[in-house]
C-alpha cells in the first residue's frame, strides 16, 4: 500500500512537469524560470531513484515513475539552458 500511494503522489507532481516545460518553451524565456529550483527536484528524484536501487521495491512501477519524473524535470531544465541562449542573444540584439 506504500508503494501504490508514493506513485500516487509520484504521477501528481509528475503531470505537472510536461505541462511546466511546454508553458517555458512556449514562452521562450528563462526569466521566469529557476535554475537552483530544477536542480533541487532533479536531486530530490535522484535520491529517490538510488534509494529504490538500494531496496527493490516490490513493484517496479515505482522506481519507473521516479525515471520518468526525472526525465520530465530534465527536458525542462534543457528548455531552460535554450531559453537562457535565447535571451542573451535577444539582449545582443537590443544592444546592438
Amino acid at each position: 500500500m506504500n508503494e501504490i500511494l508514493e506513485c500516487v503522489m509520484l504521477i501528481c507532481f509528475g503531470c505537472s512537469w510536461p505541462l511546466n516545460a511546454i508553458k517555458h518553451w512556449r514562452a521562450g524565456t528563462a526569466r521566469s524560470m529557476s535554475l537552483s529550483f530544477i536542480l533541487l527536484i532533479l536531486a530530490g528524484y535522484i535520491a529517490g531513484i538510488i534509494a529504490k536501487l538500494i531496496v527493490p521495491p516490490k513493484h517496479f512501477y515505482v522506481l519507473l515513475v521516479y525515471i520518468c519524473n526525472f526525465c520530465f524535470v530534465s527536458v525542462d531544465l534543457a528548455i531552460y539552458f535554450i531559453n537562457r541562449r535565447k535571451d542573451r542573444a535577444n539582449a545582443d540584439k537590443q544592444q546592438c
